[in-house]
């Protein structure tokens, strides 16, 4: 053993101008080698570490190192301050790896998704990842204004990561004008950014499949949404009695609130606060609605009208709330004196019939759904419930839920009717609605009714050369097979057969091809059915 340097060492002369030196004695650092028995050993140092060991031992420009001048002469510990340090190998909280696995079942879902959206007659669209902030701040109140990923780019300008499609929806629309054919039947399945609280079903980035119809005011296209997923359910092994569509109008809701003077500009905030109805206690849904102004008077009101569950007892409802207008009404223009007295009855007399009109129509509209639904074949999944509302505030009609009916889950999916969205960015509204439904939460309800498809990875053939110089030869055969579409996994070493089987297992392969010498001279290989066993030559050209 060569004698432990006491100080640092160069491997070449010629290198120690530029890399100082390449070993570090650990007898530097004062280690005892009782303590530490390969103190007396040299440490390899990468050159792009020594460089910046050197720069840390070397005096500083203001002669802090102790000496001045270029001296290389050692006044302390080194400071690593370029050692590689490990990274967090998990991707952003929030977010997903999709290794094979989990790539086979997305691929899975996203198919069922294509499928039905073909099947009934809908055509593909995608838009950015990356849009305008202001596509997606509409109106104040909303939740999603401050779940937005955003920033400002190089060119200052302020970008978001899009939070749901809708918006993008609406803008490519305005973009393409009159050079549409109306109606549209449009879908998207695509990336969606919300920073928000996670829970089960719920992460801060999601896939999310939307259909939308644009250019169609009847509740038949409500109807064909609904129907749509219920037949994507059905083809994943959902049922109804797995889940079901809580079904709602936002005109409802809207003439409540009109009978109680609450303003149009309040509508939006209230909306946000009953679509938080099954997350929060009534007391904080109470608390908040008075926050925006509505008196105890009216929360109760409301809270009342959104208990109800069917549309007999909704009705009955509505015509309690503009008969006691009538009544006011009524008793105002008995004890009316002047004008103040008269415009209060005027007024009255116009809330009530309002009120009848607005949520008559809202009820007519439901009703119509709940007969299309018997003729589509899926009344069993759908009920009336007047606490769904949607967050968003863009939506001007009937609303849904899908919902696990066990509980266990947050909704499934939801959409509507929002015939006033275009006009929020400018251009001439349409009639239109839509659903948005994403990956996380149906994956959850498959996991938690034992269905969620085991998927395995599928190859056709494992070509494998029996000798390293016959690799060209297997990658021949690899390409004949892959031009005839069949699907190839192509052994790249040499490994033993026992391995070569092994791994057709893992694959599903259902063939082995075996290039041998012997065969491969009489222009054939071997064949292996993995299934059954049995085993053949065959010549190339008749290779199938």
């Amino acid at each position: 053993m060569p004698p432990i340097p006491s100080s640092l060492h160069v491997l070449h002369p010629r290198l120690s101008h530029y890399l100082k030196p390449n070993f570090v004695s650990l007898s530097y650092f004062s280690i005892s080698p009782r303590k530490f028995p390969l103190s007396r050993q040299l440490i390899p140092i990468n050159p792009r570490t020594l460089f910046s060991v050197a720069s840390a031992l070397s005096p500083t420009e203001n002669g802090s190192g102790g000496g001045g001048g270029r001296s290389g002469a050692l006044a302390g510990p080194p400071v690593l301050e370029n050692v590689m340090q490990k990274i967090d190998v998990n991707p952003p909280k929030g977010t997903r790896d999709f290794p094979p696995e989990e790539m086979r079942l997305r691929n899975w879902l996203f198919h069922n998704f294509r499928e039905v959206s073909q099947l009934f007659g809908f055509e593909e669209v995608d838009y950015p990842v990356l849009e305008s902030e202001a596509l997606f701040i509409r109106k104040a109140g909303e939740e999603i204004r401050d779940q937005l990923y955003c920033f400002d780019d190089r060119g200052n300008r302020r970008v978001a990561l899009r939070p749901e499609l809708t918006p993008s929806l609406a803008r490519l629309v305005i973009q393409k004008g009159k050079s549409l054919s109306l109606p549209l039947k449009w879908f998207a399945i695509g990336q969606c950014w919300r920073y928000e609280r996670m829970t089960r079903g719920r992460r801060r980035e999601h896939y999310q499949w939307n259909m939308d119809i644009i250019g169609v005011p009847e509740v038949t296209a409500e109807a064909e949404l609904i129907s749509s997923i219920v037949t994507f359910f059905k083809r994943i092994g959902i049922s109804a009695s797995d889940v079901g569509f809580k079904v709602n109008s936002r005109k409802v809701l809207q003439e409540i609130l009109r009978s109680y003077s609450i303003s149009e500009n309040l509508f939006a905030k209230v909306c946000v606060i009953i679509d938080k109805i099954e997350k929060i206690p009534v007391d904080e849904i109470k608390k908040e609605l008075k926050s925006v102004g509505m008196s105890q008077e009216a929360v109760d009101e409301l809270l009342e009208v959104l208990s109800i569950k069917s549309l007999s007892k909704l009705e009955g409802r509505i015509q309690h709330v503009a008969g006691r207008l009538l009544v006011f009404s009524y008793f105002y223009a008995k004890h009316s004196q002047g004008i103040l007295w008269h415009m209060v009855t005027v007024e009255c007399l116009t809330r009530a019939t309002e009120i009848l009109g607005g949520s008559g129509e809202a009820v007519a509209d439901l009703k119509q759904l709940f007969s299309l639904a018997e003729k589509f074949g899926y009344s069993e999944w759908i009920q009336f419930d007047a606490s769904v509302v949607r967050g968003l505030a863009y939506y001007t009609g009937i609303v849904f839920e899908g919902f696990d009916r066990a509980g266990k889950l947050r909704a499934i999916c939801g959409g509507g009717r929002y015939d006033r969205l275009l006009s929020t960015f400018g251009g001439d509204d349409l009639p239109a609605c839509g659903f948005g439904f994403g990956d996380a939460v149906i994956i959850e309800l498959l996991k938690d009714k034992g269905i969620l498809p085991e998927l395995s990875p599928q190859v056709e053939n494992i070509v494998c050369a029996l000798d390293h110089d016959l690799q060209g030869a297997a990658a021949t055969v690899a390409i004949i097979l892959r031009e005839k579409g069949q699907t190839v996994d192509l052994v790249l070493e040499s490994k033993p057969l026992k391995w070569v089987f092994k791994r057709a297992v893992r694959i599903n392969a259902q063939r082995l091809i075996l290039v041998g010498n012997t065969e491969w001279k009489k222009g054939m290989v071997s064949v292996k059915i993995l299934a059954s066993g049995e085993q053949s030559e065959i010549k190339l050209d008749e290779l199938e």
